[in-house]
C-alpha cells in the first residue's frame, strides 16, 4: 500500500507499529513519527534531544504507548516523555533514572489505570534494574519497584554482600496485564556481572517473571527460570496470559519460551505464581533436570561457565530466542515461536572492576554453530492445551522475526523476507523482500474497513557493516514502515 522513510540510519527499527483514529505512532532510537496510516503521509516529527556525552550502548526504542489522547515514549537517556498525539507537542518529560549510570529505556511504556509503567535497560552496565509508574496526566512517580532487592528486603539473601548494588536485572520489554486480578507481569533479564562465581546466590529477582499489584507495585509473586544465571540468557520477554486446558481443568497461564531453551508453563493466582510444566524446545545442554513442584533447574557444571573457566554451552549466549515476540492464536490454540537452532558459545569470565556507567560483563565469549547441523532458524507451533509441538518450519540461518496471528489463519513473521503462513500447517502463503536490517513487531489494523499489515524495518551500523560491508546512507538499509493492504484499490 505504501512505504515510508524514517530518514534514520544507524540505528535498530524495533517498533511495532500502532494505529488510533487512522494515525499510525512509530519511533526510532530518537524519534517519535506519527502517520497517516491509510497514506503514510508524514502528521508529526518528535526528536528526542540527548546529552551530547551520552553514549548510545543499544540504539533503538521499541513503541509507544497510548492513552487518553496522549502518546508515552521512553527514551535512551532514561525519560519518560508525553506527548499530544494531534500535534506531538511535549506535554511534559520525566527522568526515571541516571542515564550516566548506564540506564536507558527502550520498551514501549504500558499504560495501567492512568499510569505509565517502564522498566529500566542497562544489564551489562552495573545497574539496580526497576519498573517505575508514573502519573499519566502529570508524569510523576507513583510507585519504583527494584528488581535486585536491598538488604532486609524479600530476596535480599540470595545476593553475597554488596553485589546487589551493581546485579542488573534489567527490564527491557514491555509488561502484559491482567484485568481481572490487577496484575501486571514483567520479564526481568540477566544479572550483572556475567559470571555467576562473582555473585553467590539464587540472584533473585533476575532471570524471572515478576507479579506486581499494577496501582502499588507491591509484589504479588515471582518464578526464577534459572538461578545464579551465568550465561546471559535474560529472560526480559514478559509472559504471555492464555487460558489453557490441562488434565481437565482450565488453567489461567502464564505462558514463556525462555532463552534458556525451554518452553515454560505457570498458573497466575491472586497472590502467587505456580509452576506447571517446563520441556526443551531446542537443543539444551546445560540443564540436567528441573524440580517436578518448583521447576528449579539443575546444572551441568561442565557446562557452567566461571571465572578463569572455559565451558562451551547450548543455546549460545544469544538464546534459543531472542527479543522478538512469540504470538498466540485462540482459533488454532497454538502458540507460534521463533527459534534459534543449534547455536552455541564458548565462554570464560575474566576478573572486572565496577565504573559506573561502562561495561561490567566480565566474560569474553565466542558463538558458533553445532557440527553436522542443517539449519539454524525455525518457526514452531506448539498446541498449548496438549503441550505438543505441532509443526516447525526450518531455515538456514536466524530466523528470529517478530510474530503475529490474525483471525484470518494466518501467521505472520517480521524479517528481511517478510512471509505469511498458514496458521495450522505452516505452509508458507506468501512472502516479500524488504529491506536488509532489523526488523520490528508486525501489527494489523483497519481504516475505512480496509484490512492492513504493517511492519518496521532498518540497518543497524553493526549488521550493516559486518554483515553487508560497508553501507552508505540513502540505500534500501536505512529506516522504513511497510504497509501491505488486503483487497485495497491502492
Amino acid at each position: 500500500a505504501w512505504v515510508f522513510s524514517t530518514g534514520v540510519y544507524g540505528e535498530h527499527h524495533q517498533s511495532a507499529p500502532i494505529v488510533n483514529e487512522g494515525t499510525m505512532f512509530v519511533t526510532t532510537g530518537t524519534d517519535v513519527i506519527a502517520l497517516d496510516a491509510e497514506t503514510g503521509d508524514l502528521r508529526w516529527r518528535y526528536r528526542r534531544a540527548l546529552p551530547t556525552e551520552m553514549g548510545r550502548p543499544h540504539p533503538t526504542n521499541r513503541g509507544v504507548g497510548l492513552y487518553n489522547g496522549n502518546v508515552y515514549v521512553g527514551t535512551l537517556d532514561a525519560s519518560v516523555v508525553a506527548l499530544s498525539a494531534v500535534s506531538g507537542q511535549v506535554l511534559w518529560a520525566q527522568a526515571v533514572e541516571d542515564y550516566r549510570l548506564g540506564y536507558y529505556i527502550t520498551m514501549a511504556p504500558l499504560v495501567v489505570n492512568g499510569k505509565v509503567l517502564v522498566g529500566t535497560s542497562g544489564g551489562e552496565h552495573g545497574i539496580r534494574g526497576a519498573i517505575v509508574a508514573l502519573d499519566a496526566v502529570t508524569g510523576e512517580v507513583a510507585w519504583r519497584r527494584h528488581t535486585i532487592p536491598a538488604p532486609g528486603e524479600s530476596g535480599s539473601a540470595s545476593w553475597q554482600g554488596d553485589s546487589w548494588r551493581t546485579g542488573g536485572g534489567p527490564v527491557w520489554l514491555t509488561g502484559t496485564y491482567d484485568r481481572d486480578l490487577n496484575i501486571t507481569y514483567w520479564g526481568v533479564g540477566n544479572p550483572g556481572p556475567w559470571m555467576g562465581d562473582t555473585r553467590l546466590g539464587d540472584n533473585l529477582y533476575t532471570n524471572s517473571t515478576i507479579a506486581l499489584d499494577a496501582d502499588t507495585g507491591e509484589m504479588r509473586g515471582y518464578h526464577q527460570y534459572h538461578w545464579n544465571g551465568s550465561w546471559d540468557w535474560d529472560e526480559a520477554s514478559a509472559p504471555l496470559l492464555v487460558d489453557i486446558e490441562r488434565r481437565g481443568r482450565m488453567l489461567a497461564a502464564l505462558v514463556h519460551p525462555g532463552r534458556n531453551g525451554y518452553l515454560w508453563m505457570l498458573e497466575r493466582h491472586a497472590d502467587r505464581l505456580t509452576f506447571v510444566e517446563a520441556a526443551p524446545f531446542v537443543y539444551q545442554n546445560v540443564f540436567t533436570g528441573l524440580d517436578p513442584e518448583t521447576g528449579r533447574p539443575s546444572y551441568d557444571p561442565e557446562h557452567v561457565p566461571g571465572t578463569g573457566k572455559r565451558v562451551q554451552f547450548c543455546p549460545s549466549l544469544r538464546g534459543a530466542r531472542n527479543w522478538t515476540p512469540e504470538s498466540y492464536s485462540p482459533q488454532t490454540g497454538y502458540l507460534y515461536l521463533p527459534a534459534t537452532e543449534n547455536r552455541c558459545s564458548i565462554m570464560e569470565g575474566r576478573p572486572v572492576d565496577y565504573i559506573p556507567g561502562e561495561e561490567f560483563t566480565g566474560g569474553d565469549y565466542e558463538s558458533f554453530t553445532r557440527e553436522g547441523a542443517s539449519h539454524v532458524g525455525e518457526l514452531q507451533a506448539w498446541n498449548l492445551d496438549t503441550g505438543v509441538k505441532v509443526w516447525t518450519r526450518e531455515f538456514p540461518s536466524v530466523n528470529d522475526g517478530a510474530i503475529l496471528t490474525t483471525a484470518g489463519g494466518l501467521v505472520f513473521q517480521g524479517g528481511p523476507d517478510f512471509r505469511a503462513f498458514n496458521a495450522l500447517n505452516g505452509r508458507t502463503l506468501w512472502q516479500m523482500r524488504t529491506n536488509y536490517g532489523r526488523a520490528g513487531v508486525p501489527t494489523s489494523y483497519a481504516v475505512k474497513g480496509v484490512q492492513y499489515i504493517a511492519v518496521q524495518t532498518g540497518a543497524d551500523r553493526v549488521s550493516g557493516s559486518s554483515q553487508w560491508g560497508a553501507v552508505p546512507r540513502g540505500t534500501l538499509r536505512d529506516g522504513y514502515v511497510w504497509a501491505f493492504a488486503l483487497d485495497c484499490q491502492c
